[in-house]
């Protein structure tokens, strides 16, 4: 069987147990998922979620499993392929049609809806970069493939997003840097039925906080290492079974593969301004032991990590702004005033034609950083680039979406004031998220 038929099955296999779901119902998928069974054959996600668990190997690996390096491109070209657009188009359906709806009362209640993360995980988001030998559904390093998908998330809701995408986080870093023991042991988890809650913990309560200058420890004891430290925003932080975590270890940052059910572990509920419904918590390591196979990857992994990290920030980011353009320009179409729709004001029309622009800007730079990402070239540059874009424009976008909504965006009526606090976070979060 070829790997297109595979990928072809796998489709078939995920969006029919996707229909299945008494979720499709009550949000009104239904006619959804019987479009997406019928192009299933051409695209396909898998499974996620579940805590408190002993991850065990299921299969002894001779070598780490890597995916495919994607071939260099001779012209720059960011168009998405025919399997990367139907991959967009049934993430983007999803975020409309279950994210956003729930990610009002997602946002009171500071949790994501269980049934939701259970339809998410279903999607199959955390096994996307899983090459097919480890029973997932990648073949070639799929950085803008993921960048594309995360993007097409958060038009639903970044925090919800975020809950949805933070597993797959881990299984990304465990295929990218992991050895063949540590694949072995984890990476069956991420493919089953009851995949685990999982997160990438690199953010640290510190004011200004630099990812490469942390105060989180891993100090060598015996064969193994004592992590000590505090993380903070890691989001589902309760639910999660299995973490990465970003320690400073020998003078080098780098990271670690922590099992929450390990003794010293303290979490607790950190409820911030946005990214609300992603239940954010602080977790605490205290003289935490760790086994010597529990170090990920090296230095120069960690640098990477850091990078995927913010492109797929800048995502969030691209995503969100999306959301909130698509909100105003009927907005201002019907809103009437003085007799006349907003959008007939030049202060009004200006300020959303800049929205236009500087979204178009913020894309561009975030899918080239992920594309040099993905053929394994250097994209510092592109990366910075496109950080201090989202940092710059995406909170001049939410600011300038409440601005065109007058005294309505300052209330919970419309949803671009929480858009507006959940963007404030793509221009500061480290880690939690990766492509």
């Amino acid at each position: 069987m070829s790997a297109t038929e595979r990928a072809m099955g796998l489709g078939l296999r995920v969006l029919n147990r996707f229909a299945g779901l008494p979720l499709v119902d009550r949000l009104g998928l239904r006619k959804l998922s019987e479009r997406g069974i019928y192009h299933g054959a051409r695209a396909g996600f898998l499974a996620a979620g579940a805590v408190g668990r002993r991850f065990s190997a299921t299969q002894k690996l001779l070598k780490a499993e890597r995916p495919g390096q994607a071939s260099p491109r001779q012209l720059f070209d960011l168009t998405p392929s025919d399997e990367q657009a139907m991959l967009r188009e049934a993430a983007l359906h999803f975020a409309h049609e279950a994210l956003r709806p729930a990610a009002s009362d997602a946002n009171r209640a500071l949790a994501a809806p269980a049934e939701l993360l259970k339809a998410s995980a279903d999607l199959g988001l955390a096994v996307l970069a899983i090459p097919e030998a480890l029973g997932g559904a990648g073949g070639e390093r799929s950085a803008v493939t993921q960048t594309l998908v995360t993007e097409a998330l958060a038009q639903g809701d970044l925090s919800l997003a975020v809950a949805c995408l933070a597993p797959s986080a881990v299984s990304t870093a465990l295929v990218l840097w992991g050895n063949a023991e540590q694949q072995a042991q984890y990476l069956p988890a991420f493919v089953a039925d009851d995949a685990p809650a999982a997160a990438l913990a690199v953010q640290e309560p510190q004011v200004l906080f630099d990812p490469f200058a942390l105060k989180t420890t891993a100090r060598r004891k015996g064969d193994g290492y004592v992590l000590d430290g505090i993380k903070t925003l890691v989001p589902r932080a309760r639910e999660c079974a299995l973490l990465v975590v970003a320690a400073e270890c020998e003078g080098q940052p780098g990271l670690f593969i922590v099992e929450t059910r390990t003794a010293g572990i303290n979490v607790e509920d950190e409820p911030a301004m946005g990214l609300r419904g992603a239940a954010t918590g602080r977790i605490h390591f205290s003289q935490v032991q760790l086994p010597a196979s529990a170090r990920l990857g090296t230095g120069d992994d960690y640098a990477a990590c850091i990078g995927l990290s913010r492109i797929a920030w800048c995502a969030l980011a691209t995503g969100t702004a999306q959301a909130m353009l698509d909100a105003l320009v009927p907005y201002a179409n019907e809103r009437i005033a003085f007799g006349e729709p907003i959008s007939h004001r030049q202060a009004v029309a200006f300020m959303i034609a800049d929205i236009a622009v500087e979204l178009e800007g913020l894309r561009l730079a975030t899918w080239r950083a992920a594309s040099r990402a993905e053929q394994g070239l250097d994209c510092t540059r592109e990366v910075a680039l496109a950080r201090q874009l989202a940092l710059d424009k995406a909170m001049k976008i939410g600011n300038d979406g409440v601005q065109v909504l007058g005294g309505h965006g300052f209330t919970q009526e419309y949803p671009v004031e929480r858009w507006y606090r959940d963007l404030r976070a793509c221009g500061f979060m480290e880690g939690v998220v990766l492509v």
